[in-house]
């Protein structure tokens, strides 16, 4: 039981950023797949126009919700900066869902219903695991990190970042602390009146 507990204490922060993470990827997987139905079976467009669609719906609130709630700790690094990344991120998990998507309704012409239910949700599992990582690596900083230049979106150089206060030296005024003083060496007027 100890080493569980220990387990547990160790990926905690993990565990708990997945589920979170996972709560707002269900929540916009529903979103993403109603949207997506609907653009192709209502409004009858094109598979992959339908996947982009519901897919900037769903990131957008998906942005709002990862940024304000799963990872509402970590450094924030900029909005222009995170929702940018967060798109561009974003933009390659759709690539992912929309080639699975592709090759199934294009190159295994599987043109079914279920077929396309199908590849939607092995394609979004695979962009919704390349996300969750990308994420937490580029968009949603650790608070412990250099802080990021909001021009370049990289890490400021370690020359730029304030090194902190100087490190202090013990300086001895002979005036103050006598006992510190040789006692065979007299106390000069000049060592008695450092210049500060």
């Amino acid at each position: 039981m100890l080493q569980l507990r220990r387990l547990y204490e160790r990926f905690a922060v993990l565990v708990h950023e997945m589920a979170k993470f996972g709560t707002v990827g269900a929540a916009m997987f529903v979103i993403d797949w109603g949207c997506t139905n609907f653009f192709r079976y209502v409004l009858e467009v094109g598979p992959l126009t339908s996947k982009g669609v519901a897919t900037v719906i769903a990131a957008t609130l998906s942005y709002v919700a990862n940024r304000y709630w799963t990872w509402r700790n970590r450094e924030n690094s900029g909005l222009a900066r995170e929702y940018v990344l967060f798109f561009v991120l974003n933009g390659i998990g759709l690539l992912i869902s929309l080639l699975v998507i592709g090759f199934v309704e294009y190159t295994l012409k599987l043109q079914t219903v279920l077929a396309y239910q199908t590849s939607i949700v092995i394609g979004t599992g695979l962009g919704t695991l390349f996300r969750f990582w990308s994420y937490k690596k580029w968009v949603f900083l650790p608070p412990d990190l250099p802080p990021v230049d909001p021009h370049t979106g990289l890490p400021e150089a370690e020359a730029e970042a304030d090194p902190g206060p100087a490190p202090r030296t013990a300086v001895s005024h002979p005036a103050s602390h006598p006992v510190s003083q040789p006692v065979s060496q007299p106390v000069s007027q000049s060592a008695s009146n450092p210049a500060d």
